[in-house]
């Protein structure tokens, strides 16, 4: 589709976090394609190179305008330092529009920033449930889309979501703008793997790669405990790739890694990230994005929770959830799904239905 031209009309978009780094890039060329005026805040809430500025220079998104540098904490310090931060910010360049992504601490308090200012808000990824009330990314895109004006919802279960919450005049069915990106990469990305595997003594489809993040399994040192001897008793070796809040819980925890299949190495770059994945025999993750770049990638995966908001990947067989060791082990190794040609997540085209949108309305 041909998106309108958006001369004159000034989108600042606020994030924060490595997952929204990655919804970033097909916007903001979207946004150029479209002769926007695109202001670029990066609230600072994920501060490790690997986990943030490497993912501007990889994806080809332009450099932040603001960064607020905000730094680690707990939601209430986190979610305060950004919503005080805003203030200023959105009073120097009143846009038309301001854009959050997603579920954290930098999506609730932008929103909450713009809309006690007046500035219309539009939530990308709107109408994703987990049902959850325990995880604080719950309440995050829950309070958000209740505040937000326009809810871009990424599929027709999130758009059912916000028409049960009494939202569907504000909600509008877009796609999944990961999708976009990963599409793009997918392709570039798929000589990148060569070198990462020889240094990781690895070898295409004798692999898992794994990730664990959340606070519900990093901050319970037992459920850390079951989920590190569930990994290092797999069948092949594990990259994990160790986000520091696992590096910090885990030692903590007393827990090392490394004693069995797991091979611990540093967040990737998202082009290694696809890569990876793509050359990999599984997925095992807690991570929301993840599970799906799993799924469009027709790699399957195991997801360390109780729930998940991209519930397609589950009924389409191609990801399990799993909540204890031995349900870990069956899961990963369990036969390969039935091929599909399902596409819940859109086209690829989900930016350009995004600056559309924020024209029309």
């Amino acid at each position: 589709m041909q998106a309108p031209t958006l001369a004159g009309v000034k989108i600042l978009s606020v994030v924060g976090a490595r997952p929204q780094f990655v919804k970033l890039a097909p916007i903001a060329r979207a946004a150029e394609d479209a002769g926007a005026e695109h202001v670029i805040v990066h609230t600072g809430q994920h501060y490790d190179p690997m986990l943030s500025e490497v993912f501007f220079t990889d994806l080809g998104i332009p450099d932040p305008d603001v960064h607020l540098g905000v730094g680690s904490g707990s939601h209430g310090v986190q979610t305060g330092a950004i919503l005080s931060a805003l203030d200023g910010v959105l009073d120097e360049h009143r846009p038309d529009w301001v854009l959050v992504y997603g579920d954290t601490n930098s999506t609730l308090a932008a929103a909450l920033a713009a809309v006690k200012m007046h500035i219309r808000v539009a939530h990308l990824e709107a109408g994703l449930r987990s049902f959850n009330r325990a995880m604080p990314e719950e309440h995050n895109r829950v309070l958000t889309d209740h505040a937000a004006d326009l809810l871009l919802a990424p599929t027709q279960v999130a758009i059912e979501h916000l028409a049960r919450e009494g939202l569907a005049e504000r909600s509008v069915l877009v796609g999944d703008v990961m999708t976009d990106v990963l599409y793009a990469t997918r392709d570039a990305a798929a000589g990148d793997v060569g070198t990462l595997l020889a240094q990781a003594g690895l070898a295409p489809g004798g692999f898992y790669v794994a990730t664990v993040h959340r606070a519900e399994n990093t901050d319970d040192a037992a459920r850390l405990r079951w989920i590190a001897d569930a990994l290092e008793a797999l069948d092949k070796p594990v990259l994990l790739l160790a986000h520091p809040r696992l590096v910090a819980r885990s030692a903590a925890a007393g827990i090392t890694w490394g004693t069995g299949a797991v091979r611990l190495h540093e967040p990737l770059a998202y082009p290694e990230l696809v890569a990876a994945v793509t050359a990999s025999a599984g997925v095992v993750t807690d991570s929301g994005g993840l599970q799906k770049e799993a799924f469009l990638l027709r790699v399957p995966c195991t997801t360390v929770r109780t729930e998940t908001e991209w519930v397609e990947t589950v009924e389409l067989g191609w990801n399990v959830l799993a909540q204890d060791a031995a349900a870990v082990r069956e899961a990963v190794m369990r036969p390969r799904p039935p091929e599909t040609d399902a596409t819940p997540y859109g086209d690829g085209r989900a930016a350009e239905r995004v600056v559309a949108e924020l024209l029309r309305r």
